[in-house]
């Protein structure tokens, strides 16, 4: 055995790139540790300051200055600072103060919303802390899992977290959960010798993985990584270089926002250019530039954007979904893939008794309709079957699992518990069988026989119960239970048998096979001359809500696609079970992923992927985001968490995700219910949908001001509008009657459409067309009104005073146009919006007060109104909306007649 380095002499020391294929003597000198004593506790410190503490760093919580700072950020506030600056510069104080108001206003509502969202999301970011048993200078010692290094000797028992890589050097029927790494759902028995260097994470047997725990048995390993070196490390590391970017929506907000700022500054160079070309005062070009930029930037929009997308979460909230990005909402919309995990996500994580075949036939228990309640009466009912009956007997006697009195709190091996479950459904309590054959002795799982045993007191002799394997248990039989007694168990019998287990698997099952001898004395050989009694099959089975969500994904023109650790044989049966594939559906395998990444075409007509490594899981993702889809990957484990990153949108489990998921994933759903992502697809189509509306008012409102102001330069006529009574104009139409539109419930059949196309502008040619049309209708409303004033003979603050009511009414009445063209002019969404006539009436009176304040009329150069000046607003404001109506009108008459013929 080698002596330990000095602690001088770190370089000397060198981790072995494979070891799980070392054996153990080799691997304890590479690591210079002796087995019997560990580390001596110099040679720790230098260890721990050579490759660092045993953590894993967390995402930083947001601050609260990053969150004020981002509100700040854009090009719409840019140019907004710079008309304050110009105003400033130019001695308009009133109209640089009102312009610095608006952004803060706007900033102080964007970083309400968004830290709360930030807060929410942090709540569920408690990482706990470990403590591990080491050796260390000949003596077992408590030390924090953190300050675990390279070379400690570590004791292990079943329940015990693994802190740190672990080569197993010492086992006695040990068995992990290794389901969050790579999603096997069942433990993974463990053994000493050493596996092939190419052996992938999940067939590592001689290994024991940070993140996982021990199920069963005991044993020792020796630390072969830590922290970031580890495999869970690993994942962090992909998880941390994998592109968390901004969603589609912000993208196309920021685009368009990037469009509207230099719009507005190439019209205001031409229009002030025109303006010195043709003589006018430089100082009215300038204010009229102000007026253009204040104008043409819908400075409500960055805030109804905000409020819009935390009304999204809000609702989310309250369906279990919980959103760290305000913008994730909106992206599920756009969803055109969802990549699901299946341990936890499709399926419950809890395994259940579904199969018993016994000579006497093959018992389906089936869950039916009525969940885990069905299946505890069709377990039910087979108590009074013998056959069946015994094999349960058999199940729940030899068992190393626990089961409360009422059935629901257990701890043990999954597969153990299943058949205490059902025993217990059948009537067949432990507790009880022990005290009718009490235990004498157990044979504790032998990873080389595949088979366990337990020995109890029956009448003169001794029942001896094993349970294993079905070739392990079919080799040691020699005998089959029959109708009355037991027959010899032949050569042929035995293969049909095996047949039988192979078609269960086949199935997905996880099968083993019971049998039973009575002997004169306990001590006897206990897998000799044994009664086969039959095979269990279990599974975990698919969630009983999720088939019909994949299918509304289905009808919402969006692939469901699995992707699992697990085997191939298990995945394609709970796709089967969930709808994703049929009996004969491809299921691709992650040594064959490679292949199928490269031909975009194959990669759409895979929908199970398994046996996928978490650097294959994070190439699928990026594959399919090549390919030009919008991905959401739904995921709860260690090893969800760099896919889960990289995709559009993470969505992680929040009772059964690990907090590696949840600190990866843009959503969590509170309930782990695969329907809640549905939900939130339909929100966020319907966020969308009122985002696309708000932004089509906030511009056509805004291009009339444009064409007013605009057309007053270039004719040299007095300006209609004022920059602080546009600047107020924009804070009362881009924000109340905006975020009503955006309050707005949606269509019932909104997820009976196809996925938009993720390149799609919030604004399409369409749209623009449309903008345009009734900006001039607003526009020329106003016009209308400024000639009004003319013929009444009023003065010029008193004109103003008309034209800036009338292009105010004639916007918020213009909020009506915002219906879809199919509904009906009086009753459709847009009238049914209670929101929307709550924003009409506060807005009236907001418009309304300004005149009849002498403080307020000042400020706005406003004058109080006439009976005469009313009615040219109430005209001039109704005419826009009368015109637009009459041509949706005759626009839906058409398409009416089109979609008849």
């Amino acid at each position: 055995m080698s002596q330990p380095v000095v602690a001088d002499d770190p370089p000397r020391l060198a981790l072995p790139a494979s070891p799980h294929a070392l054996p153990v003597p080799a691997l304890l000198a590479a690591l210079d540790v002796s087995e019997a004593d560990g580390l001596p506790d110099d040679e720790v410190i230098a260890r721990r300051g050579r490759f660092g503490p045993n953590t894993i760093a967390a995402r930083r919580a947001a601050t609260a200055l990053g969150l004020l700072l981002r509100q700040f950020a854009g090009p719409v506030v840019y140019l907004l600072g710079v008309a304050a600056a110009l105003a400033f510069s130019f001695g308009e104080l009133e109209q640089g103060s009102a312009i610095l108001a608006v952004l803060a206003i706007n900033g102080a509502i964007g970083f309400t919303t968004e830290l709360k969202a930030a807060r929410s999301i942090e709540a569920l970011r408690a990482l706990g802390g470990h403590a591990a048993r080491v050796r260390r200078e000949g003596h077992v010692r408590l030390v924090p899992a953190e300050e675990l290094v390279p070379g400690d000797v570590v004791l292990l028992d079943a329940g015990d977290a693994v802190s740190a890589d672990l080569r197993l050097i010492e086992g006695s029927q040990l068995a992990a959960d290794e389901s969050t790494l790579t999603g096997e759902s069942v433990p993974v028995g463990k053994q000493t010798r050493p596996v092939p260097r190419e052996a992938r994470l999940g067939d590592r047997a001689s290994m024991l993985f940070k993140g996982t725990s021990v199920t069963r048995g005991s044993g020792a390993g020796v630390v072969v990584a830590t922290g970031l070196a580890t495999e869970l490390g690993r994942i962090t590391r992909l998880s941390l270089g994998a592109r968390a970017g901004s969603s589609p929506l912000e993208r196309k907000l920021a685009r368009l926002s990037a469009q509207l700022v230099w719009a507005t500054l190439a019209v205001a160079l031409a229009i002030g250019a025109l303006g010195l070309a043709r003589g006018q005062d430089p100082l009215l070009m300038i204010e009229s530039a102000i007026a253009l930029a204040v104008a043409a930037i819908p400075e409500g929009l960055p805030i109804v954007a905000t409020l819009a997308l935390a009304r999204g979460m809000w609702r989310m909230a309250r369906q279990n979904a919980l959103i760290e990005r305000l913008s994730a909402v909106e992206t599920l919309g756009a969803t055109t893939v969802i990549l699901t995990d299946k341990t936890g996500t499709l399926t419950e994580n809890r395994m259940t008794v579904r199969r018993l075949v016994t000579p006497s036939g093959e018992v389906e228990v089936a869950t039916g309709a009525h969940g885990r309640a069905g299946h505890a009466e069709a377990v039910a009912r087979l108590a009074g079957d013998h056959q069946p009956n015994l094999l349960l007997r058999v199940a729940v006697l030899c068992n190393d699992a626990s089961l409360d009195h009422a059935g629901h709190r257990a701890s043990g091996d999954p597969m153990e518990i299943a058949l205490l479950r059902a025993g217990h459904h059948a009537g067949l309590k432990r507790r009880e069988l022990l005290a009718e054959r009490p235990l004498v002795r157990k044979h504790a799982f032998d990873a080389a026989a595949r088979m366990m045993a337990t020995v109890h007191e029956s009448g003169d002799g001794f029942l001896v119960a094993v349970k294993g394997a079905p070739e392990a248990v079919l080799a040691a039989a020699t005998r089959v239970i029959a109708d009355h007694g037991d027959v010899a168990l032949d050569e042929h019998a035995r293969g049909e048998w095996l047949t039988h287990a192979g078609r269960l698997g086949l199935h997905g099952l996880r099968v083993l096979a019971c049998a039973m001898k009575v002997q004169t004395a306990p001590d006897g050989a206990p897998y000799e001359g044994l009664v086969l009694i039959g095979l269990v099959g279990m599974e975990d089975p698919a969630r009983a809500d999720v088939p019909q969500a994949i299918r509304d994904c289905h009808r919402a023109g969006i692939r469901v696609v699995m992707v699992t650790g697990d085997h191939a044989v298990t995945a394609r049966a709970i796709g089967r079970a969930v709808g994703l594939a049929g009996d004969a559906a491809e299921v691709v395998e992650g040594k064959a992923i490679a292949g199928v990444l490269a031909n975009p075409a194959a990669l759409r007509d895979v929908a199970i992927f398994a046996r996928v490594s978490p650097t294959e899981k994070l190439a699928l993702v990026r594959a399919c985001q090549e390919a030009g889809e919008v991905v959401a990957m739904t995921g709860d484990g260690v090893n969800d968490a760099p896919a889960l990153r990289q995709a559009d949108i993470g969505v992680a489990m929040g009772l059964r995700g690990t907090d590696v998921a949840r600190e990866a994933a843009a959503m969590i759903l509170l309930d782990d219910a695969f329907p809640t992502i549905v939900k939130a697809i339909r929100q966020g189509r319907i966020i969308f949908g009122n985002i696309r509306r708000f932004v089509a008012y906030l511009l056509s409102c805004n291009l009339s001001e444009v064409m007013v102001v605009g057309v007053a330069v270039l004719w040299a006529l007095p300006l209609p509008l004022l920059p602080l009574q546009i600047l107020y104009l924009n804070l009362v139409t881009d924000v109340f009657p905006a975020f009503a539109l955006a309050m707005g419930e949606g269509e019932v059949g909104i997820l009976a459409r196809p996925p938009r196309d993720p390149r799609e502008p919030v604004l399409g040619r369409a749209q623009w067309l449309t903008i345009v049309a009734q900006g001039v209708v607003l526009a020329a409303g106003t016009f209308a009104a400024l000639a009004a004033t003319r013929w009444l003979g009023l003065d010029a603050r008193r004109s103003v005073t008309v034209t800036f009511l009338t292009l105010a009414f004639a916007q918020l009445w213009h909020a009506f146009d915002m219906r879809d063209v199919r509904t009906g002019a009086f009753v459709n969404e847009v009238t049914r919006n209670l929101w929307l006539w709550a924003a009409l009436v506060l807005c009236t009176l907001l418009l309304a007060a300004p005149p009849y304040l002498a403080p307020a009329a000042e400020l706005l150069h406003l004058a109080p109104l006439t009976g005469s000046m009313w009615a040219a607003v109430l005209a001039c404001s109704l005419a826009p909306l009368v015109a637009t109506q009459a041509v949706m009108v005759i626009a839906a008459r058409r398409l009416g007649k089109r979609d008849g013929g």
